[in-house]
């Protein structure tokens, strides 16, 4: 069976009963199955994660996206995570039996619904890029809604590949694409000031000259009276979740700051978490019920 996994960023997370209605959206489609869901206060963020046949994943990512440019206005929104869209990303991930060709296609066929029937303009992205300057979502992002608004249609190396070439005044944009598997991995500095937490981001990332696949950014978490380097592990077979981690620790320590605890975000293929030590890592709150294959089993989607 060709299986497929989609994972959308929604930009709410303060407001669960908003995200509660996303995600009954997304269950209202016959044959999408919701794996996972994570809000987080301080990034003002949510992400969703359901897989199903190739229809179900476009009809449920399609409805999601409605029904969050529904309940989501960016002019009220704001958050310490970069965003462009109220839907801000939607990436597919060929499980079981599909490719990345076939969500190629799915990624498309998402982007001119999203584009023609909601009116939003859509980047295709990663994967799915129609242009090599494309596949990187955060140079995508770069300016964010307030930004992109003066720019798309008018400047153009931002015209959108679907909808229409203006920005969408409460959703904004939306980026689909196509990739592998990406892990969500943060660690918390015991530090109010966001300043090391940044510098070590940019030490440590791809674009610096850092390590590969690796994308961070650094963030001041003032509910928790914390900061944070909050990371994506682009490809967990180059760059794993120990090595981000010792990395963020050896800069941090040096600069005489503690490391309070990391924490994986949502759920990841077994083989990146098969051989680490939580109590090295401080990893906070991770269970059994975290690792993809185990999901997709307990809902059945597989035999």
């Amino acid at each position: 069976m060709s299986l497929v996994e989609c994972v959308p960023n929604f930009s709410e997370g303060r407001r669960p009963e908003v995200v509660d209605q996303i995600v009954a959206a997304v269950e209202s489609v016959r044959g999408a199955k919701v794996l996972d869901r994570e809000s987080d206060a301080d990034h003002n963020r949510s992400v969703i994660t359901f897989a199903g046949k190739p229809s179900a994943v476009i009809a449920a990512a399609y409805a999601a996206t409605e029904k969050a440019t529904e309940l989501i206005d960016l002019n009220k929104h704001q958050g310490a995570h970069p965003r462009m869209g109220a839907t801000d990303v939607i990436p597919l991930i060929p499980l079981g039996g599909s490719t990345i060709e076939e969500c190629c296609s799915i990624a498309r066929e998402l982007a001119r619904r999203i584009g023609e029937f909601l009116q939003i303009p859509c980047f295709l992205y990663g994967e799915a890029a129609t242009r090599p300057e494309r596949r990187s979502l955060s140079e995508l992002r770069k300016g964010e809604f307030e930004g992109l608004r003066d720019v798309v249609g008018k400047d153009p190396t931002k015209v959108p590949d679907e909808g229409p070439h203006f920005v969408h005044p409460r959703a904004g944009i939306t980026a689909v694409g196509v990739r592998f598997f990406l892990i969500a991995f943060n660690v918390n500095l015991q530090s109010t000031d966001p300043k090391l937490a940044k510098q070590i981001a940019k030490e440590i990332r791809a674009s610096s000259g850092g390590m590969p696949n690796l994308q961070a950014l650094g963030f001041a978490l003032p509910e928790r009276g914390l900061t944070q380097v909050s990371m994506n592990l682009t490809d967990f077979r180059v760059t794993s979740i120990p090595a981000a981690f010792h990395a963020v620790r050896t800069r941090a320590e040096a600069a005489g700051v503690e490391v309070v605890e990391s924490e994986i975000v949502g759920l990841v293929p077994e083989d990146s978490v098969r051989d680490i030590d939580p109590g090295v890592l401080k990893l906070a709150h991770f269970t059994d019920g975290q690792i993809l294959e185990n999901r997709i089993k307990a809902l059945g989607l597989v035999p």
